[in-house]
């Protein structure tokens, strides 16, 4: 790094950052969020987290709160939520271009990089919880997960997360470190239109379909009942292809300089944490129903 970047001043001791008053923010890897985070916090830095933001809801409050009563910014890498594909899924969301959402359903597997301290969904997961707290018009009440490990002594490399929403809204997310080939694939289902999020296809990463049912007939009387099936075009919309990390990153400094609130703050990771604890929790559980309580995370 020294030699590719000779002017810059290199240091392997996180004390040197807090001290220079020069450093203005502080970016820290997994393992260290916490601790790191709120030293950087404590000595008056902003600070834009990796993902998953901590390893406990009780940790990402903490951080919260020291933010607030420092006025200064936390916002967390939930990477995806700046790439152009997902803002548009949140638009045609938003402006009801789709109609009603029904659901939300994705496949994000690949062969490895197996993690020895956090399972598949704080690793893989947690991009697609973070997508859905952007995109869906409203947060889950429930979740459900079930996950298995295949190598001795490691946390869980398979596994299958249905979050329950009102109004009908359901999602289902499959995560896997063990798959011949990698996936990165989401449905999300509406009324009016379809939409198909391709994240590894090159140009046309997002299309849009013009299919559905339609219902005749009364719901009390089964057998008069018609359901019909509307074929239309499909159209590819055109996305703001700026890299997600360079948009991300002009975010959080215009919230430093102008004093917005981010995108993906400290609250967004925190909802995103509680739902993986929980998932967690339901997988310890074999699949048992595990409530959520975001009623105490602004919305």
């Amino acid at each position: 790094m020294q030699s590719r970047y000779p002017a810059i001043q290199l240091t392997t001791n996180s004390q040197d950052l807090f001290a220079d008053p020069k450093i203005d923010a502080i970016a820290t890897p997994v393992s260290t969020h916490y601790d790191l985070a709120l030293a950087a916090l404590q000595a008056g830095k902003h600070v834009l987290v990796e993902k998953p933001m901590t390893v406990s809801s009780e940790q990402a409050m903490r951080l919260i709160d020291e933010a607030q009563k420092r006025n200064l910014v936390l916002m967390v890498d939930h990477t995806f939520v700046y790439t152009g594909a997902v803002r548009k899924m949140q638009e045609l969301v938003a402006t009801k271009a789709i109609g009603d959402v029904y659901y939300y359903d994705s496949v994000r597997v690949n062969l490895g990089l197996f993690q020895h301290d956090v399972n598949v969904i704080w690793d893989l997961a947690v991009h697609d919880l973070s997508i859905m707290d952007y995109v869906l018009p409203s947060k889950p009440y429930a979740v459900s997960a079930t996950g298995m490990s295949h190598v001795s002594s490691e946390p869980e490399n398979i596994a299958y997360l249905t979050l329950f929403f009102d109004n009908n809204l359901i999602a289902h997310i499959h995560v896997n470190w063990l798959a011949p080939v990698k996936v990165r694939r989401t449905m999300l289902g509406g009324s009016q239109k379809m939409v198909c999020y391709d994240d590894l296809e090159p140009s046309e990463k997002i299309r849009v379909y013009d299919k559905g049912i339609t219902v005749n007939g009364s719901p009390e009387n089964v057998y008069q009942m018609l359901v019909g099936y509307r074929t239309g075009d499909m159209w590819s919309p055109k996305l703001d292809m700026t890299e997600a990390l360079q948009t991300e990153a002009l975010h959080f400094i215009d919230c430093i300089r102008q004093g917005h609130r981010p995108i993906t703050d400290g609250e967004a990771g925190l909802r995103v944490v509680r739902i993986l604890e929980a998932a967690t929790q339901s997988i310890k559980q074999q699949g048992r129903l595990v409530e959520l309580d975001l009623a105490k995370v602004a919305v």
